[in-house]
């Protein structure tokens, strides 16, 4: 099994369920907090996937643009949670 193949029917069947389930878990998420943590997940999950499709179709533009979701992703991290925790100040 080479590495292209590994990717197509291992890996990303994986990240696909995953992201699917991440996503059940921000819909049915009970708090904020939870919220917050599943869709930094789910970002992830995603910058996984164009992860996996930059190295099969041997694009580097699209690694470029997984660093920038993943800068995104935690910027909006920590701004949520700096927020969350001046909410609970008051």
């Amino acid at each position: 099994m080479s590495l292209f193949e590994y990717l197509h029917y291992i890996i990303l069947p994986i990240l696909v369920v995953s992201a699917v389930l991440i996503l059940w878990r921000f819909i049915k998420g009970p708090s904020i907090a939870d919220k917050i943590v599943s869709l930094d997940l789910l970002i992830t999950t995603g910058i996984g996937i164009i992860a996996v499709y930059s190295i099969i179709y041997n694009q580097s533009t699209l690694m470029d643009t997984a660093l920038i979701l993943a800068l995104i992703a935690f910027l909006s991290t920590v701004a949520l949670s700096y927020y969350l925790e001046k909410r609970k100040r008051k």
